[in-house]
């Protein structure tokens, strides 16, 4: 997943910029480290790109924990170590006051893996709006071990019989929710090109196929499942951007399809825009410019 720019990154880029405290920023790394060691050990599946992302931010703690240890430390050699941390973007320079700040490399390193309780606290209003202007049901995910994670979930609003379905799996290529994830994932979407299994005779079956909608959905902003999944329910998702217009997850509404969608079977114009404009709102909250 994408980086987003939480509390704790904003204190630490406001003190940097101020001059403050490095102990903040190593304070923060730590906290990185210990959540994306959790799941690097549910990750495997990933690859070898996890254990150098990993290695990454533990040296980078260390050199902030040792810049951070010392006002002993030589001016040239704080001078060098700033230097090289620039130099891969673990650091970035103020052209103008000269002062340091957490880089954007370090910043992706240590915030791949979305704190999803913080993507749920920002979008659980806008999602229960959503839910009240489409009179269907909202879901909010993001990928995980190559399925779409549903990390929050708003009933219909109607008395009919539902479940709860934070915590399931979908299939990324079969549902809106996914396939939105998985278009501004290179590394997600090759993988899910490799085992692309049909769940009804539209699900989406070829690698061709495949990038080719992705490719549709990066170019219009959303993503629709019309039937791909489960006969007779369709959705609509768009993504949710984090700081610096990253996608860190996605939003979207799911239900019948003649509810969701019109008689040539294509999603509700209304619809589509109730869905972005809940997705620009959450984006907003994590720290998205408008786009």
């Amino acid at each position: 997943m994408r980086p987003f720019c939480s509390n704790d990154e904003r204190t630490c880029r406001r003190a940097l910029s101020r001059g403050g405290n490095l102990n903040v920023v190593a304070h923060v790394i730590r906290q990185q480290q210990t959540a994306v060691g959790i799941v690097e050990r549910r990750s495997a599946s990933y690859g070898p790109g996890v254990p150098k992302a990993i290695q990454s931010i533990e040296r980078a703690a260390a050199v902030l924990r040792l810049l951070a240890r010392g006002p002993g430390l030589p001016k040239g050699t704080v001078h060098g170590i700033l230097r090289t941390l620039t130099g891969v973007g673990f650091v970035e320079q103020d052209g103008i006051t000269g002062k340091y700040q957490l880089g954007a490399t370090l910043l992706h390193l240590g915030t791949s893996y979305l704190d999803v309780n913080e993507l749920r606290s920002r979008a659980i209003n806008w999602a229960d709006a959503l839910a009240s202007r489409s009179g269907e049901a909202v879901r909010i995910g993001t990928l995980l071990e190559g399925r779409a994670l549903v990390v929050h979930h708003v009933f219909r609003p109607d008395d009919s019989l539902q479940t709860v379905e934070i915590g399931l799996l979908l299939p990324p290529h079969a549902c809106a929710l996914g396939k939105v994830l998985l278009a501004y994932d290179g590394a997600a979407a090759t993988a899910a090109r490799r085992s692309l299994e049909s769940y009804t005779r539209r699900t989406v079956c070829t690698g061709t196929e495949l990038a080719r909608g992705l490719a549709e959905i990066r170019e219009r902003g959303w993503a629709d499942e019309v039937e791909e999944l489960s006969v007779g329910v369709a959705g609509v998702a768009a993504p949710i951007r984090g700081h610096g217009g990253l996608v860190v997850g996605a939003i979207g509404i799911t239900g019948a399809v003649d509810r969701v969608c019109d008689r040539r079977q294509a999603p509700r114009a209304e619809l589509v825009s109730q869905v972005q404009d809940a997705a620009r709102a959450v984006s907003r909250e994590l720290g998205a410019q408008r786009w």
